[in-house]
């Protein structure tokens, strides 16, 4: 049974999130291993209400919205030369990446 390399992207900016999956693949694909993705996954929102001001006007509001974009990479029939190529490419700040054997 082949072992499949997932790998997990998260970001807040989605242009940064695809140019640095873009890159991903092409790197994999340079390798001779076969990529399925990316697959993006649901948007996650987190918002807040918050009181403008204290004490007066409880009808006048603000709210706040963070959005986290999520993509998804499979790899199969990798080589160690494929790791090794993920191992030495560099990720911009703001982008969280998680890597599992399945």
């Amino acid at each position: 049974m082949a072992t499949t390399i997932r790998i997990k992207l998260e970001a807040y900016d989605h242009r940064l999130l695809d140019r640095s999956v873009s890159e991903i693949c092409d790197i994999i694909k340079q390798t001779g291993a076969l990529v399925s993705g990316p697959v993006p996954l649901p948007t996650h929102r987190k918002v807040w209400t918050v009181n403008r001001s204290t004490f007066v006007d409880k009808k006048s509001r603000e709210q706040f919205e963070m959005r986290i974009h999520k993509r998804l990479i499979d790899v199969t029939d990798h080589t160690p030369r494929t790791m090794d190529a993920l191992g030495q490419f560099d990720l911009p700040s703001g982008i969280n990446i998680k890597v599992a054997l399945k």
